[in-house]
């Protein structure tokens, strides 16, 4: 709700209760004089009508009027002039001292959401520094993992075909040492 609408709502709730205390001034008048007898109706033979058909009624509940706002007059004091002038003046001082004060509770509130916000981007644009180092630091680790596993890979590779090429060595040699002695049989003994 904005500042303009509380003040507003404020106002009419003064105003309402202006005007229910004005009400019950009337009604405590009103029920001295008819304290004497009868509840106070607007027409005497409905209620004996309605006691007739329902029994005793205990209490008579007034209809709601609809809201109609307070319209008392200014007192006017007793042997003075009135200066309609004056009073006008008064009440556009009031009306402007209201007005500025709603206009300087809009521009604290205005100055508290822009550094909000203000203070809102910031978080959001650390936190996108923060998510793209994160980003570039996963980015760096994993690129060494994969470069390791290359070397890795590499490294057994190597080892394989070094040790394939000592095993075939090994054969050549044992199969060269078995075709000598096929040829050299006399070596044997």
């Amino acid at each position: 709700m904005s500042d303009v609408e509380e003040a507003v709502e404020e106002y009419e709730e003064q105003e309402e209760a202006a005007e229910e205390e004005h009400e019950e001034a009337v009604e405590e008048e009103a029920g001295g004089e008819a304290e004497a007898g009868e509840p106070c109706t607007a027409d005497g033979e409905e209620e004996e009508g309605r006691e007739a058909e329902d029994g005793p009624v205990e209490e008579f509940k007034p209809k709601p009027r609809p809201f109609m706002p307070n319209l008392v007059p200014p007192k006017i004091p007793d042997g003075e002039r009135v200066d309609f002038d004056d009073i006008h003046r008064k009440r556009m001082e009031k009306d402007l001292n209201e007005l500025q004060t709603l206009i300087e509770a809009h521009f604290e509130n205005r100055k508290k959401e822009e550094e909000e916000l203000v203070s809102l981007k910031d978080r959001i644009e650390k936190r996108r520094a923060e998510r793209a180092e994160q980003q570039r630091i996963r980015a760096e680790r994993e690129k060494e993992r994969q470069t390791r596993l290359a070397e890795e890979r590499a490294r057994r590779e190597e080892e394989e075909s070094r040790r394939k090429a000592e095993d075939e060595a090994q054969e050549e040699g044992s199969v060269q040492h078995d075709a000598l002695r096929r040829l050299h049989p006399e070596d044997r003994a």
